[in-house]
């Protein structure tokens, strides 16, 4: 095979994975890259759309310059309509972006800027409250609570709950053999792999949750998933709770975003986009999220 046949038939997929180099990156680029392949109905999974996305765009790379400012007036739409906000378009544009460069296609990423929408200054955003966090916490579902704690008090992204199993949880003691913290190990098995540690209240968070499951049947074992789905617990015999709490699933951190937002908007904490409300908004969501950590030491 030619130099130049090789360089044709080659992944484009697998030369845009090349350059995410962190777990979290590697599940979110390319899910902002595929809501731009779905735009332009290209059939097929992941790697098939961008197989023929390459194809298309190496021999018109106008069509993908003129598509792709179609795909942002769409989205840009969407924001009027207070579906997503303004940043998220920024997140399309730098996976597409990067897609492209990564391959080889050259688009004029100039013009294309120009039309993106500048999204709120990172400035206005805000640490919560300790009042805020304390209230999300008080939101009826039991794994709230470990959630919460455990990401205000490590600085863990939401990602790393797709890695976290029990026997990643590692109880610290003093002299006294009392429990003073905790450590976790964080991507466990990625080459992004790190630990890091919790306060004694979020590690009796996650022993707290732990236990309750162990009292309805499940076999907790150190490969068992730190957070899963929830069963009913009341209105039904004891045998069929046994039965629903023995068969658990991973809570992945997708539902582990769409349990805080509930947990958000039930609470009075989240209420639409709007440009004045002091209250937290979609954008401010993931905000809330990834800034918790700035209020650990206080809680």
């Amino acid at each position: 095979m030619s130099i130049k046949e090789e360089y044709e038939e080659r992944d484009p997929l697998t030369s845009f994975m090349y350059a995410l180099k962190t777990a979290e990156s590697r599940r979110q680029y390319p899910q902002r890259f595929k809501m731009f392949l779905d735009y332009l109905k290209l059939e097929g999974a992941l790697d098939k759309q961008a197989k023929q996305f390459f194809s298309k765009a190496r021999n018109d790379i106008q069509w993908a310059e003129e598509n792709f400012m179609r795909f942002i007036d769409f989205q840009k739409e969407r924001v009027k309509r207070g579906e997503i906000s303004e940043s998220t378009i920024s997140n399309y544009y730098k996976a597409t972006k990067l897609f492209c460069e990564m391959n080889n296609l050259t688009l004029n990423w100039k013009r294309i800027r120009r039309g993106l929408p500048q999204g709120r200054k990172a400035s206005n955003d805000r640490a919560p409250t300790v009042e805020e966090i304390q209230k999300l916490v008080e939101y009826p579902d039991r794994r709230i609570k470990a959630i919460i704690y455990t990401m205000a008090s490590s600085g863990i992204r939401l990602g790393a709950w797709d890695y976290l199993r029990w026997k990643h949880v590692t109880s610290i003691t003093n002299g006294l053999g009392e429990i003073i913290a905790a450590k976790l190990i964080i991507y466990a098995g990625d080459r992004e792999e790190y630990y890091t540690f919790v306060t004694v209240e979020a590690y009796n968070s996650l022993k707290d949750w732990m236990d309750f499951r162990a009292s309805y049947g499940e076999k907790i074992t150190g490969e068992s998933w730190v957070m899963r789905d929830i069963w009913q617990t009341t209105n039904i015999d004891y045998g069929a709770k046994l039965g629903l709490a023995t068969c658990p699933k991973k809570l992945k951190s997708s539902g582990i975003k769409r349990l805080i937002e509930r947990a958000l908007w039930e609470q009075g904490l989240r209420q639409p986009l709007t440009k004045e409300s002091n209250v937290m908004n979609g954008k401010q969501l993931m905000d809330f999220v990834n800034s918790i950590n700035h209020v650990r030491n206080r809680l």
